[in-house]
C-alpha cells in the first residue's frame, strides 16, 4: 500500500452498506471509522487544514452531477472534456493547486455512487451516438493516487470498456497502475501523465511519484494496450527551464513508442488571483512564484503572451523532432496563441472537440 493512508475515515449513514465502502474499509482494518452525517475535524492550533485534511476521508454518495464539462476560462480555446468528479481533494500536495483555495471541506471526499455515475455517462453518450465522447477523472483529484484502496479507475475503465463512443482517460501523477494491469484495454482507455522536470516534481510535487516512475509506469501501460497521453502542465519558468523540459521530452520518447502517444498538452503556470497568498504561506521555500506573472483576460495571472508563445513553440519543435505528426495541443489558451504557435486554432470548442474525436477514430483503426 502507498503512504497516502488516511488518519481516519468517516462514512455517511446513506453508504455504510455500499460494497465499495466495505472494499475500502476492509483494505485498511487498522484506521478508525466513524458513521456521521458530516465528518467532525479537530486540528491543533497552528496546524495546516489543507495537509490535515488530506488525511481525513469521507465516504458519502453525491445527489447532484458528476458528469460534467470541464469549467473554461472566459476567452480561452476549451476542449469539451467531460470530467468525472468521483473524488473531490487530493493526497498529492502540489504547490500549484487550485483545490487549496477552492474546496470548502478540508479532507478527501469519495463518491462511492458508481451507479449513478455510469447511468449519466451513459445519458450523456446516449445524446449523441455518432459522437465520440472523451471523459475522464482527474479535476477535483488525482485518479490513481488512492486507486490501491478505491479501485475507481479500474471499475470506470471496465464500463467503458462497453460503450462504443466513449473514450475514458486516466490522468495522473502517481505509478500506481497495478489494477490497470488487469484489463485489456483495447485501446479504449487512455492512460495520462502530468509531467515536469524532475527538480519541479521534488520542489513543488509533494507526494507525487518521480518522472522516471511515472514513465515507468506509461511503458508497462503502453505494453498492456492503453493509449498513452502526456500534460506538460503546468509549464514552469525558471534557470535552466530549456534543458531541463527538453530532457523531459528525451526521456519520453526513450520510453515509449510514438505511435502509441494519443495526444500531449502544453500548458503555463497559471493561478487565480486568490491563490497567490495561499501559495506563499503553505509554500515560503516555493520559487513558481518568482517569475513576472501578470493578469490576463480570464483574470488569472500568467507569464507574458510572448514569453508563452516561445515555451510553447520550443516544447513542440522537441516534440515534433521525434515525431512530426504528435498531437499536440494547447489548454487554456486563446485563438491568438494557437495562431503564434500551430499557425491555425479551431473555430470554436465543438471544432477542438471535433479534432480530439478524429484522433481516437484515427487510432482505433491500428
Amino acid at each position: 500500500m502507498s503512504h497516502f493512508k488516511p488518519q481516519k475515515i468517516f462514512i455517511h449513514p446513506a453508504v455504510v452498506n455500499d460494497p465499495i465502502t466495505h472494499g475500502i474499509v476492509e483494505k485498511l482494518p487498522e484506521i478508525p471509522v466513524e458513521v456521521r452525517a458530516w465528518p467532525r475535524i479537530e486540528t491543533e492550533e497552528g496546524t495546516d487544514p489543507v495537509e490535515a485534511g488530506k488525511r481525513i476521508w469521507f465516504l458519502t454518495s453525491s445527489p447532484g452531477q458528476l458528469v460534467k464539462e470541464c469549467p473554461a476560462s472566459p476567452g480561452q480555446l476549451c476542449c469539451r472534456y467531460r470530467v468525472i468528479n468521483i473524488i473531490t481533494n487530493c493526497p498529492i500536495d502540489c504547490s500549484y493547486c487550485i483545490l487549496q483555495g477552492y474546496l470548502n471541506n478540508p479532507f478527501i471526499t469519495f463518491n462511492v455512487n458508481l451507479d449513478d455515475i455510469k447511468s449519466q455517462a451513459t445519458e450523456l453518450l446516449q445524446s449523441d451516438p455518432q459522437h465520440v465522447f472523451r471523459l475522464g477523472t482527474g479535476e477535483l483529484s488525482d485518479s490513481l493516487a488512492l486507486e490501491e484502496y478505491t479501485g475507481f479507475s479500474f471499475l470506470l475503465a471496465n464500463f467503458f470498456l462497453s460503450q462504443k463512443n466513449g473514450f475514458f482517460e486516466i490522468k495522473t501523477k502517481s505509478h500506481h497502475i497495478k489494477t490497470l494491469l488487469g484489463l485489456e484495454p483495447q485501446g479504449r482507455v487512455g492512460m495520462s501523465w502530468s509531467v515536469n522536470p524532475e527538480d519541479i516534481i521534488q520542489q513543488e510535487e509533494k507526494g507525487a511519484s518521480t518522472l522516471a516512475l511515472r514513465l515507468k509506469a506509461a511503458a508497462r501501460c503502453m505494453e498492456r494496450g492503453y493509449l498513452i497521453g502526456f500534460h506538460f502542465d503546468p509549464i514552469i519558468l525558471y534557470p535552466g527551464w530549456e534543458e531541463k523540459y527538453h530532457a523531459v521530452v528525451n526521456s519520453i520518447y526513450a520510453s515509449l513508442k510514438p505511435d502509441r502517444i494519443m495526444w500531449i498538452s502544453l500548458g503555463g503556470f497559471r493561478y487565480p488571483r486568490f491563490l497567490k497568498p495561499i501559495i506563499r504561506e503553505r509554500f515560503p521555500q516555493g520559487k513558481i512564484l518568482c517569475g513576472e506573472l501578470l493578469p490576463g483576460p480570464d483574470g488569472k495571472f500568467r507569464y507574458l503572451k510572448t514569453v508563452r508563445v516561445e515555451m510553447y513553440r520550443k516544447i513542440v519543435d522537441w516534440i515534433r523532432a521525434y515525431d512530426p505528426k504528435q498531437f499536440i495541443y494547447l489548454c487554456m489558451e486563446s485563438a491568438e496563441v494557437w495562431d503564434k504557435v500551430f499557425g491555425f486554432h479551431p473555430a470554436n470548442r465543438n471544432e477542438l472537440d471535433r479534432l480530439f474525436a478524429e484522433r481516437i477514430r484515427e487510432l482505433w483503426k491500428h
